[in-house]
């Protein structure tokens, strides 16, 4: 009696089918509704299903939609989605699905619908002969009332997933594998996590367990500056101070500027001669209100935020950027997020972000290998940071940052910024590539606005 009503399978959201799945077991179309399938009622769409669609149709699916809705919903809803659609379909009606049969050109069997309501999207289906997968419904936060047909199709749910003949119709299990139980266990909380109390100690406890590791250390640090320049000049590098656009906080930018200005002037003209290290914080020191930093813009727990001398992670990559194409050797660096914001002007500029420094337990350090004597020079102007390597004779190698693979991907609905990041070593004589060294399998979480991402990058 209730087998029309039930779907071949159920799941959370359209995010948690194995789109690879159905095509491995011979599946060519999808027929999906739109609201509260893919979108709450109304909306339109995200980047996230945008994202969604490119994917499958990378995968060889084709897909149309099918809506009760009209022209004016629909076609504003598929306007950054490459795909044809059906409105005032008049689901449950088999015309509708017929006419999406013919668009997709597949047949019954190859074709699976994707909605969220067993009284019209599955019931449809079924009396098509046409498979389908029931979605839960898309709610927006604090919505209770979600009508009386909504309780009668969880009555139905229940007794489908009681019904064993009729799970897993499929014959495989096209829920991802991240998907499959529905009340992952939930991951235990760090000491740090717990409470700013309890960050604030493990914080404490880090410096400690770092100025006892400097003190037992053979590591012996740079401390000679000069004002006058050496002569050879071996890589140079800048980045803008202040970045501007959506989601930026002037003030945070202005008081970042102002931080690095402070800590360029001890860092500024620094001699490393053979065998020594820099060390970022040993040049520095701990920031304080009192020395003039301000608050700028931090990464706590992998979440932005203000903190007195944030910014400083700025000056530290355009070091690196500097050091990277020279002979110098890295030897701590500690990564951020290398998707602070998007690039400037469409242009990437890799390891432009992603160096993290806190005092003095996170630093960052290059050893002097070689057998002459290097220089570090940084400084700012109103717009601008400069950083250069200098040395007093030349090196018969130059040295480029190389980036393989860059793209974005959503994972969980979360996005990353992916690539791999090498240094290439040419002999400048030859031009010949010496060594292709992979320093960087970079995959950093997007702390920017996601819409901000060009859609020709997520994969």
């Amino acid at each position: 009696m209730f087998k029309n009503f039930y779907p071949y399978e159920y799941v959370k959201s359209v995010f948690d089918i194995d789109y690879k799945k159905l095509h491995n077991i011979g599946i060519r179309g999808l027929i999906f509704d739109i609201d509260n399938t893919l979108v709450h009622h109304g909306d339109d769409a995200s980047s996230r299903v945008i994202h969604l669609f490119k994917k499958i149709h990378s995968l060889g699916l084709k897909t149309v939609l099918l809506s009760n809705n009209d022209e004016e919903r629909v076609s504003r809803f598929v306007k950054n989605i490459n795909t044809p659609y059906v409105c005032d379909a008049e689901k449950p009606a088999p015309q509708g699905y017929k006419k999406a049969l013919s668009i997709l050109g597949t047949s019954e069997k190859e074709t699976v619908v994707i909605g969220d309501q067993m009284f019209v999207d599955i019931i449809g289906a079924n009396r098509c002969g046409i498979p389908s997968i029931l979605v839960h419904y898309i709610s927006a936060p604090n919505e209770k009332w979600i009508g009386f047909k909504r309780y009668i199709e969880m009555a139905l749910l229940t007794l489908f997933k009681l019904d064993k003949r009729y799970n897993n119709r499929f014959g495989c299990a096209i829920i991802k594998e991240t998907s499959e139980k529905e009340t992952p266990k939930k991951k235990r909380k760090l000491f740090c996590e717990i409470s700013p109390l309890t960050y604030a100690i493990s914080v404490r406890k880090n410096i400690l367990i770092r100025h006892i590791r400097n003190l037992i250390s053979d590591e012996i640090f740079a401390k000679s500056r000069s004002k006058r320049k050496l002569p050879c000049l071996i890589s140079s590098c800048s980045s803008h101070l202040i970045k501007k656009g959506k989601g930026i906080d002037p003030v945070t930018q202005l008081n970042k500027a102002k931080n690095i200005q402070l800590a360029c002037k001890s860092i500024n003209g620094i001699v490393i001669r053979p065998g020594e290290t820099f060390s970022f914080w040993n040049r520095v020191g701990k920031t304080s209100a009192a020395k003039g930093y301000k608050e700028g813009r931090v990464i706590i727990l992998g979440k932005l935020t203000k903190g007195l001398g944030g910014g400083l992670c700025n000056l530290a990559n355009t070091i690196n950027r500097a050091v990277l194409q020279s002979p110098l050797t890295v030897t701590e660096f500690n990564i951020h997020s290398d998707a602070l914001a998007p690039d400037e002007n469409g242009i990437r500029v890799p390891l432009s972000a992603g160096t993290s420094v806190n005092y003095n337990y996170e630093d960052y350090r290059f050893r002097n290998d070689t057998t002459e004597n290097i220089q570090l020079l940084a400084w700012c102007d109103d717009e601008n940071l400069y950083c250069e390597i200098r040395s007093q004779k030349l090196f018969p190698n130059r040295y480029e940052i190389s980036e393989e693979d860059h793209h974005f991907s959503c994972e969980n609905g979360t996005y990353f910024r992916i690539s791999k990041i090498y240094k290439d070593t040419y002999n400048k004589q030859t031009n010949e590539l010496i060594e292709h060294k992979l320093i960087l399998d970079n995959h950093s979480e997007v702390l920017f606005d996601p819409s901000l991402i060009p859609l020709e990058l997520i994969r």
